[in-house]
């Protein structure tokens, strides 16, 4: 691996792609591409074993066949639609017709790549899907206001809060309020999922808009 192929894998570490496909040779194939440029790239055989997990991290991208047993792409498209994360997609397909590929990119997938398709054009869809989701998320927090997600804490999350905005560690938390380290460390995490934020960084200056 050259350095700079080490250097995008690493970059990429924190970027996730859930591949579906019922071919078991393009999903090892893809997987393989992927997983050598660092993503974390999660496989399903179709959209129904999909559909059963609940998406929780970000930015992140779908990759899936059109032609599929159950559920096809276009179904799994409204399905996410309905449940409110809208994870750009990126179809495949060995064969499709235009009306299935218009109505895909009405519903907002960001490419449909017909098999075979090459390297550079499925990491450069995938690299926009990210970039998009990326721009999703950021609009999403902004959208929240301060009270509505300060509201949402406990008294004692909210305690937690501050302590994390000046600077605290679980360690410190942990004997500033007179709790176990594993509660120290579930009470941060709380904060954390409910305020929808991804760093320290970002809990500090949320703390500093409140002002």
């Amino acid at each position: 691996m050259s350095l700079d192929t080490a250097l995008l894998a690493k970059k990429n570490q924190s970027k996730h792609i859930f591949l579906i496909d019922d071919d078991a040779s393009m999903r090892f194939s893809l997987k393989g591409i992927l997983e050598f440029l660092g993503y974390q790239v999660n496989v399903f055989e179709s959209a129904v074993e999909f559909l059963k997990i609940t998406v929780e991290v970000a930015p992140a991208v779908i990759i899936t066949d059109m032609r599929m047993p159950d559920i096809n792409g276009l179904e799994l498209q409204a399905e996410l639609l309905k449940r409110g994360r809208q994870i750009p997609i990126i179809f495949i397909s060995g064969q499709s017709t235009f009306p299935q590929t218009i109505s895909a990119m009405k519903q907002g997938a960001i490419d449909f790549l017909i098999k075979p398709f090459d390297r550079d054009q499925i990491l450069s869809a995938v690299e926009s899907g990210l970039e998009q989701d990326e721009a999703y998320m950021r609009s999403f927090k902004q959208s929240l206001t301060l009270e509505e997600r300060l509201n949402s804490l406990s008294p004692r999350e909210r305690e937690v809060f501050e302590l994390l905005a000046i600077g605290f560690n679980n360690a410190q938390i942990q004997e500033k309020l007179k709790i176990a380290l594993p509660t120290a460390k579930q009470y941060k995490s709380e904060v954390m999922r409910k305020l929808n934020l991804g760093s320290l960084a970002e809990l500090i200056a949320l703390k500093n808009r409140t002002y």
